[in-house]
């Protein structure tokens, strides 16, 4: 088949994704949102979650503004960078806000409606929820695909080169900048968003349940509501825009290492495009296995929390071996060198990210030991909560860190042909490793965005007081919401870990780019004179002095090891101060406000809600700006050899922070979620109040400062290239 044909298989499924996304969308209006009350609280919180996404846009509209003039100066007045970059920065950050956007509003429509499936059956309840989740999934995947194809045609029709195999890479490492606004758009979305969950969530928890000793969700709480809206900003929007950006960019990344991987004189033009489409086609494919796979996505009433992630992991798993299958089908009919092995580096993506998983599903499900030892421990007070929580999830980071490792050796061998010495193959496998997780994302986010979906499913059961019945099926939909969500999390930093180091690589291509943009066309790379354009990944390291002996290489390692504390310490500080402000208001409200605990009154919750929103507006500006200067500042500082032990240090401190805050809020909830079943003395028992603790102490570790690192590695990564001009040719050391 010709290959320039086989593009076209890549927007054709992109559209196929958003056509099913807006069939689903369709099929959840045509269901009933249910009794007046349940339409009144999912109301409130849409118009909460909608105010508060405008007032974000507002603020990110004007940074990136800011940031596509700074390109632009840097393009047009210096020259020391491609003059696309300002528009490919900017419909980066359109389309990642827009996924999240799109993923949001589905929501907010899905919470009453889930809840009101639930009063017919379980079963009725997680197909709704699944499908709405499954609504930003397809958007993403079919966003960020139509993307690409169409920055591809724009840049081959545009871009002038007599070698073809050169204007390839020039291609690729200028779609690669798209990738930066992708980036900062889920940094303020995972920030902001976390910020705003967790300040309403801690807020609601401390006052409500501890102090007041009245339910989660209680209507007569006055930090309810705003407590809904966040898992929708936060969990919706922030997951949207933040995987958005992880499919993106390894795709991108490993497009442009397969076009510097087949640039050589013995590699014909059409094996070096069909090594830039490889990345794409099975990442198209992925969204039509999806598909297959969220249709298979079903339960029996009274299901066990094992038999629902049984029923999660069905439509998954399915979707992932026929991807391993179809992968070889691919490579068979685009006749890549060494095509059987380059295959199997993508089915070890596949299977490191089930791994990865897996192990998240062991460590953070009530289904299992360790969590169910977690909420054991809270019959000793909520110390021993916090001990147990964290000793137990350090150890598990291991099982994630060891996965990463096996798969990027195993990825870098197959491609390489077990050769260590061929560098450019090992690392396009390492790249293609990552796509391989990635590549049944139209379901695997489904799972995860379907999870605050039915938590607002179980808070709108129990405001509208639907009976225990129906919130015995929310509460089961939510505890595997907790889960599936831990998961996710775990799947989308651990897709950052292989991305990220696949954007190393891409990092050097656009060094190489810089240098031949200013006019040098050759390199003095130990003695011998080498032609910049034909320079190697180790001629580089060479010429930069990139090795463990180089202070500057150091400084970087440790710089970007305390980035990731600095930026977990500023999220953290962050949502106890938007916390604090939250707990003074409901305790006020409480005490003057009469007739709230007896129902007689209703809360102001309008007021709740201008409070997350303010204070996470305000507070997600200096973890962002920390995120994108530090890396120029190394650059202009340090030069290339500090920005690479940058990358390398905040990579590798920031994928086991990452995962280690991640699990840990996981356990802690479900360990309060286990308790709450009835186990260890049940709800208003002194272990549920050690518990609720462990899971206020868990909130902002899971949903504000974990997922935000994954963002923060690949941002500091994106901002490097963007940045490979000016660091290239200019560094005060």
């Amino acid at each position: 088949m010709n290959t320039d044909m086989m593009f076209w298989f890549i927007p054709i499924a992109a559209v196929i994704a958003l056509v099913f996304a807006f069939i689903f969308f369709k099929q959840l209006m045509k269901l009933d949102e249910g009794t007046d009350t349940m339409k009144k609280i999912a109301e409130h919180v849409r118009k909460g979650a909608m105010s508060y996404l405008k007032q974000q846009y507002k603020i990110v509209t004007i940074v990136f503004i800011i940031m596509a003039i700074f390109f632009s100066i840097l393009a047009y007045g210096f020259g020391l960078q491609n003059e696309w970059v300002p528009f490919a920065f900017l419909t980066g950050g359109f389309f990642s806000g827009l996924a999240g956007f799109l993923g949001m509003k589905t929501a907010t429509y899905a919470s009453a409606r889930t809840a009101n499936a639930a009063r017919k059956s379980l079963d009725a309840g997680l197909k709704v929820a699944f499908r709405s989740g499954a609504v930003m999934g397809l958007v993403v995947v079919g966003l960020a695909l139509l993307d690409i194809s169409i920055w591809y045609l724009v840049l081959d029709a545009f871009v002038e080169d007599a070698d073809a195999k050169h204007k390839m890479i020039m291609i690729t490492t200028t779609m690669l900048t798209f990738g930066m606004g992708a980036s900062l758009q889920a940094l303020f979305a995972r920030v902001g968003g976390g910020i705003y969950t967790k300040a309403a969530d801690v807020g609601a928890d401390l006052v409500g349940k501890v102090e007041a000793g009245i339910p989660e969700d209680d209507p007569r709480n006055p930090a309810t509501i705003a407590d809904n809206v966040c898992d929708n900003v936060g969990d919706v929007a922030g997951m949207g825009a933040d995987l958005y950006e992880s499919y993106v960019g390894s795709i991108l990344a490993t497009a442009a290492l397969g076009a510097a991987a087949f640039y050589g004189s013995q590699w014909s033009d059409d094996i070096q495009l069909k090594a830039v489409f490889a990345p794409m086609l099975i990442a198209a494919l992925g969204i039509i296995l999806s598909i297959i796979g969220i249709y298979l996505v079903k339960t029996k009433e009274g299901a066990t929390m094992k038999q629902l992630l049984g029923s999660l992991g069905l439509g998954v798993n399915v979707s992932s071996i026929l991807i391993a299958i179809g992968t070889f089908g691919i490579m068979y009919v685009l006749d890549i060198p060494n095509w059987q092995y380059v295959s199997f580096s993508v089915i070890i993506g596949l299977v490191v990210g089930i791994v990865i998983g897996q192990g998240t599903e062991y460590y953070t499900s009530h289904a299992y030991k360790p969590t169910q030892k977690i909420a054991e421990s809270g019959k000793t007070g909520p110390a021993t909560v916090i001990i147990s929580g964290v000793g137990t999830v350090m150890i598990s980071t291991a099982i994630s860190v060891v996965a990463i490792v096996v798969g990027i050796i195993l990825s870098y061998l197959f491609a390489a042909k077990f050769d260590f010495a061929n560098l450019s193959a090992g690392l396009y496998g390492v790249g293609i490793a990552a796509v391989g997780m990635l590549s049944t994302l139209g379901i695997t986010l489904a799972t995860d965005a379907y999870g605050p979906i039915a938590d607002n499913a179980g808070g709108n059961a129990e405001m509208a007081k639907l009976g225990d019945e129906v919130r015995q099926r929310t509460d089961a939909l939510d505890a595997l919401g907790n889960t599936t969500a831990a998961t996710g999390k775990g799947f989308a930093i651990g897709s950052a870990a292989l991305t990220a180091l696949a954007l190393l690589a891409s990092y050097i291509e656009e060094i190489k780019i810089g240098l031949l943009r200013v006019g040098q066309t050759t390199m003095d790379v130990g003695g011998t004179v080498v032609n910049t354009a034909e320079a190697t990944i180790v001629d580089f390291m060479t010429y930069y002095e990139v090795h463990l002996m180089n202070p500057k290489v150091l400084v970087g390692i440790f710089i970007g090891s305390v980035m990731t504390f600095v930026f977990a310490g500023l999220t953290m500080n962050a949502v106890g101060r938007a916390a604090e402000k939250m707990v003074v208001e409901v305790r006020r409200q409480f005490k003057e406000i009469k007739g709230i605990l007896t129902g007689e009154a209703e809360p102001d919750y309008e007021r709740c809600v201008a409070i997350s929103t303010k204070g996470a507006q305000r507070e997600m500006i200096l973890p962002s700006a920390v995120a994108v200067l530090v890396p120029i500042i190394t650059g202009i500082v340090f030069g290339v050899a500090g920005v690479m032990g940058l990358l390398v240090g905040g990579l590798s401190s920031g994928f086991v922070l990452a995962i280690f805050m991640a699990n840990s809020g996981g356990a802690w909830d479900n360990a309060k979620k286990f308790v709450e079943e009835g186990n260890f003395g049940g709800k208003g028992s002194e272990t549920h109040k050690a518990t609720v603790t462990g899971d206020t102490v868990g909130d902002p570790f899971k949903d504000t400062s974990g997922p935000s690192l994954n963002i923060l590695i690949k941002l500091m990564t994106m901002v490097s290239i963007v940045m490979a001009g000016l660091t290239g040719v200019y560094s005060i050391l």
